[in-house]
């Protein structure tokens, strides 16, 4: 075979070649707009949760899923079951995300005292029977939010029996390795709840599981 046959072939095979990669090359996604990502992954300390079914959950729960994880409670007058609608409104485009691990969301509690797993049970099935809703003791919650970049307090003794809780009102997104890799932070508007847009979070989403 001559050497200009084999240039040839050479060029061909290198065409056939480029044109297959651009076939198979990953899918591309819209730079995240709204997430605010921390510089490193923060890892979260061991924990002992329970959840709405009274079933122990632990950061072994948080590993192999990408979690949207939200700070609340049920008694919450506003922000919370907003935020859960929200969540809701967005779930089933959410789990067509292309992924190698599936989205949950999460409502921890932060008034255990009230938030029981049957009143836990109740309130979360209201919005999607397929979120997890968890809660525990302080000496479990505190550490755990802290690490989130979150924050909580008693507004006033929970001896009242309408007390209520002051809690961040951000998304928080856990990845794979239940470590904290960002939050979707509500814009604080005059007049206006903060809630954490589920569409902005759907905007995201797919860059962010996909990165």
């Amino acid at each position: 075979m001559s050497k200009i046959h084999m240039g040839i072939i050479a060029l061909v095979a290198l065409a056939i070649g480029i044109i297959l990669a651009s076939n198979v090359s990953p899918a591309k996604y819209a730079e995240p707009q709204h997430v605010r990502l921390y510089p490193q992954p923060r890892a979260l300390p061991d924990f002992e949760l329970v959840d709405q079914h009274n079933q122990a959950y632990t950061k072994a729960n948080l590993l192999e899923h990408w979690s949207l994880l939200f700070v609340g409670y049920t008694y919450c007058p506003d922000i919370c079951p907003t935020t859960l609608a929200e969540l809701k409104g967005i779930y089933p485009e959410l789990q067509k995300i292309p992924s190698d691990y599936p989205i949950q969301v999460v409502l921890m509690s932060v008034d255990p005292k009230r938030d029981t797993p049957e009143r836990l049970n109740e309130y979360i099935n209201f919005f999607n029977p397929e979120f997890s809703a968890v809660s525990g003791e302080h000496a479990q919650l505190f550490p755990l939010v802290r690490a989130m970049g979150m924050m909580y307090s008693m507004v006033e003794s929970t001896d009242t029996p309408d007390y209520l809780v002051d809690h961040s009102s951000s998304v928080v997104l856990v990845n794979p390795k239940a470590q904290v890799v960002g939050r979707f932070k509500p814009d604080f508007v005059v007049g206006q709840l903060p809630v954490s847009e589920g569409q902005k979070i759907l905007a995201d989403m797919p860059a962010l599981v996909n990165h």
